[in-house]
């Protein structure tokens, strides 16, 4: 895979409306922070919806945000027509994610034309804006090919 070729300059915000339209998604009320090509920050807030008890999230939800990250990151790096879908994620909680809000930074750490691996921090950000490490995710994303092919 190329990743010295600049992308398209409606490139990620492509993305960012491909991943703002998955159901999931508007569902956290994921916001996207930051992109640049091989990395990607979003927030979403801490909701009692997805809370095993009031201000602390069930692991589901830090899951949730540190997959899209990390495989948002790696779709930065994919050529146009590109596509990609977790096909394998691992999860290490290491602080409880309590606070406002959830903050993960996704990040390439291995590309390829086939696999990209993948990984994001997750912080739980408290109201004053101090960043406690929660989680950790390291994941790989298989990289799909949607142009079309002449028969």
């Amino acid at each position: 895979m190329n990743t010295t070729v600049a992308p398209p300059a409606d490139h990620f915000q492509n993305l960012q409306a491909a991943v703002l339209a998955m159901p999931m998604a508007r569902t956290l009320g994921l916001v996207f922070k930051h992109m640049a090509p091989g990395e990607t920050t979003l927030e979403m807030p801490v909701l009692d919806a997805f809370s095993f008890r009031p201000g602390q999230l069930q692991a589901t939800a830090i899951f949730a945000i540190a997959d899209f990250a990390a495989v948002s990151a790696a779709g930065t790096l994919l050529p146009p027509g590109w596509i990609n879908a977790t096909i394998d994620a691992n999860l290490k909680i290491v602080a409880p994610a309590t606070g406002a809000l959830l903050r993960a930074r996704g990040r390439v750490v291995s590309a390829s034309k086939l696999l990209t691996v993948c990984a994001a921090e997750v912080y739980a950000v408290s109201s004053s804006g101090e960043e406690t490490l929660c989680a950790t995710l390291l994941g790989t994303a298989r990289n799909i090919d949607m142009t079309p092919r002449a028969k």
